[in-house]
């Protein structure tokens, strides 16, 4: 049962009965009377919302930013109209506006009401109770009802570095197009025969086709395609720190989703995993058409776990997917701690068999610290600015002697960053 507006204005109605027609006691219980036969008039009347039906149609994938609804189909099997208000209750991540709706379904008839939905995080964003109040004809009481009905909408990342794709495409379209090589080297295969001219290297003489045509002829290679990529995206408690409004986490897969749909153009198979101290999610094996989609899915619902990064297992997870040389990408931050007693120890076993590049998010706002020195505050700041910068340049060369390439860069400045080091790595055939 709850008690509307009514009741109250009622209930002041009262005071002015008491005090200019029957003062004292007796006028105070009249009125109480009044009030309360009012109410169980009204909760006798009031259709009642149990017998009241109520199906959630799912709610497809949103990108984050963008908005959608959800919609309940309300049926009336009853024998009365029910009057009254609905309430459609989410967490506050899931942005919803507008879930209060007005009811009027009269008995026998079915109505949907949408709640409009703008999630503010990536993930999967749940469905609380539905609260059905009915009114009675006065408006004095009515009786309500929560029950649950699930539901979710699934924030996926925004992939907003999108933007940089076209103009990474056509940089790749140039390196196709004048990737022939004399010499073959690593990540290249075979392309064409063609006559010999003065500056080719003897190496790259084809003695057989040179003594079937009667002339010198050579041999071209371009980069082998079809290779392997496998994106490793640390979740481990570093992943969890902020940069701007968002995790560090949000923009590594920023960065993967860039790197993925790059190389996926470019004919090289793409797969993910997620650790930590084990393996959150992975997508192995997705084509072409539907690798975006593959790994937007499987990232929305990570998040990062407070525990320590076990290279060892990440290690070994790399090791148990790839049996030929391959192109992996580390996305963790450049934390000492992490790197030196985590990834340090391990790094060589993948080096050893693989191209390794190490991408990790840098804080603005540390380069903002360590340009601004107007007082005696801002010259610490910028002391310790520069001391963790000096301490990301000790772990890159520490990571660059041990075979890895490093990408450090911003939120914004790591998608294309990282996009850029594969075309660099693709053009030089070491792929």
């Amino acid at each position: 049962m709850a008690l509307t507006g009514r009741a109250a204005l009622l209930t002041l109605v009262g005071v002015v009965y008491v005090g200019l027609v029957q003062p004292g006691w007796a006028g105070i219980g009249v009125w109480a009377l009044v009030v309360v036969a009012a109410a169980v008039a009204d909760l006798a009347l009031a259709a009642s919302p149990r017998a009241l039906t109520i199906e959630r149609t799912p709610t497809g994938a949103v990108r984050l930013g963008e908005a959608t609804s959800s919609t309940l189909t309300l049926t009336n099997p009853g024998g009365r109209t029910l009057r009254g208000t609905l309430r459609d209750a989410w967490q506050p991540s899931a942005g919803a506006t507008g879930e209060r709706h007005r009811l009027d379904l009269p008995a026998g008839e079915r109505r949907r009401v949408s709640t409009a939905l703008a999630p503010t995080r990536r993930g999967d964003r749940l469905a609380d109770r539905v609260t059905v109040r009915s009114l009675g004809p006065l408006g004095v009481a009515a009786r309500q009802r929560s029950v649950p009905v699930p539901g979710w909408v699934r924030a996926l990342p925004p992939f907003s570095s999108r933007k940089h794709l076209p103009s990474r495409l056509a940089r790749l379209r140039e390196i196709d197009g004048r990737s022939s090589v004399n010499v073959r080297g690593q990540g290249t295969e075979f392309d064409s025969l063609r006559d010999y001219v003065d500056g080719d290297d003897v190496r790259s003489i084809d003695w057989r086709a040179t003594a079937r045509r009667r002339q010198v002829v050579v041999r071209t290679w371009r980069p082998e395609r079809d290779r392997r990529v496998l994106l490793v995206l640390d979740t481990s408690r570093t992943a969890a720190g902020r940069v701007g409004d968002a995790p560090r986490l949000d923009a590594a897969m920023d960065a993967a989703l860039l790197l993925a749909a790059l190389a996926s153009r470019a004919g090289d198979r793409v797969d993910l995993i997620a650790v930590d101290r084990r393996v959150r999610a992975q997508v192995l094996g997705a084509g072409a058409t539907t690798l975006l989609s593959s790994l937007v899915n499987a990232m929305a619902p990570l998040e990062a776990e407070r525990v320590e990064a076990d290279w060892a297992v990440a290690v070994s997870a790399v090791r148990a997917r790839l049996s030929r040389r391959a192109l992996v990408v580390l996305l963790t931050p450049l934390e000492a701690a992490a790197v030196e007693e985590g990834l340090l120890p391990v790094l060589a076993q993948l080096t050893r068999r693989h191209q390794v590049v190490v991408a990790s998010v840098a804080d603005p706002m540390v380069a903002a610290m360590a340009r601004a020195r107007d007082d005696v505050d801002q010259v610490y700041d910028a002391a310790a600015a520069e001391r963790a910068g000096l301490e990301r340049a000790r772990l890159t060369r520490l990571l660059t002697r041990l075979g890895a390439d490093v990408v450090d860069a911003t939120p914004d400045q790591l998608p294309p960053a990282l996009a850029d080091r594969y075309l660099a790595l693709k053009a030089a055939g070491r792929l």
